[in-house]
Parts: structure tokens; C-alpha cells; sequence
């Protein structure tokens, strides 16, 4: 990540690249799959609207 950014974006970046994740197996698990596993975003194809 850039140096050259202010701090409150890096920390939004930061935000969205770890909600960023697949959903843990053990939710699937607990909860009959009833939670739907979001699709991973792709730097390059979608970009973050922040």
C-alpha cells in the first residue's frame, strides 16, 4: 500500500481486505448451510468503492 495516503483510508483499505475472507467451514457446520458463503473479490476485476 502506498506511504503517501492519509491514515483513514488505509484503515478503510485495511477493513475491506480482511472482510475480504471466505466464511470459516465450521459456520456451514453449525448452521446447515443455511449462510450463504460470499464471493471473494478480485483486485483487478471489481474495484473497492470507498
Amino acid at each position: 500500500m502506498a506511504t503517501h495516503r492519509p491514515l483513514g483510508s488505509k484503515l478503510r483499505y485495511a477493513r475491506a481486505l480482511k472482510s475480504n475472507k471466505r466464511i470459516p467451514a465450521w459456520v456451514y457446520a453449525r448452521t446447515n448451510r443455511k449462510v450463504r458463503a460470499r464471493p471473494l473479490r478480485n483486485w483487478r476485476r471489481n474495484r473497492l468503492q470507498l
